[in-house]
């Protein structure tokens, strides 16, 4: 049951992680569409800097997301290397401070002993990383992982408005890309909210008018400027 738990965990973080990422690519990109499209009608410039904004958000993300899951991992192990060291200089002092955490719970004394020493002795490191630290030394996050899940749902999400303004007529792409970002939003505020077991409802409206609200400042943005400029 508990390698179970722990693998649904790790499943429902990938999850959550791709379609925050796919949100991400979704209105950052449209964004600069539009705020290019706000500009100049010319269909090569706008695709060009969709495609740019794709790139560099998609290569941005995943080497931020190598970085930060790379600390984290880092941290992991240097954790666990502690915790080895301690156990094997120390055995008593980590059984008592194992069977503390389960007096800190509300478990007696005496119970709590009995649960320490039955972990130990089947595996007392990863009872300790485990109670004391959540970690299972055999499911340690992948920075590679992370960078390339990052990199491909920033990407598709981000290919959402870059096809929509491509497709669409001179005359109606600025409406199209709006209504295709609100629709990819809707499904990313639903996904994220299926993952996280919140309010459906709630999340669509967060992320659509957030999206909205950006797409409409930069189109605004790059009309102004685009105008001024000319």
């Amino acid at each position: 049951m508990e390698d179970k738990s722990r693998a649904s965990n790790a499943t429902l973080n990938w999850l959550r992680a791709a379609v925050l990422g796919a949100n991400d690519g979704v209105v950052s990109v449209s964004s600069i569409i539009l705020g290019v499209a706000g500009a100049t009608s010319n269909r090569h410039t706008i695709f060009i800097a969709g495609l740019a904004g794709l790139v560099a958000g998609a290569f941005s993300m995943a080497v931020g997301e190598y970085v930060s899951v790379s600390s984290q991992s880092d941290a992991e192990k240097a954790f666990i290397t502690r915790e080895k060291k301690r156990l094997k200089e120390d055995p008593g002092h980590e059984l008592e401070g194992l069977a503390d955490n389960f007096i800190s719970k509300g478990v007696s004394r005496k119970t709590a002993l009995l649960v320490a020493k039955e972990l130990s002795a089947k595996n007392a490191l990863a009872a300790h990383l485990d109670i004391e630290l959540n970690l299972d030394e055999e499911d340690l996050n992948s920075p590679l992982q992370a960078a390339i899940a990052s990199f491909a749902s920033f990407t598709i999400g981000a290919l959402v408005p870059l096809i929509a303004v491509i497709a669409a007529s001179r005359s109606s792409r600025v409406v199209v890309t709006f209504l295709a970002v609100l629709v990819a939003l809707c499904i990313t505020g639903y996904l994220s909210a299926t993952v996280g077991t919140a309010s459906r409802a709630r999340a669509i409206v967060r992320v659509v008018i957030g999206g909205a609200l950006a797409m409409a400042a930069t189109y605004l943005v790059g009309h102004l400027f685009g105008a001024a400029v000319h």
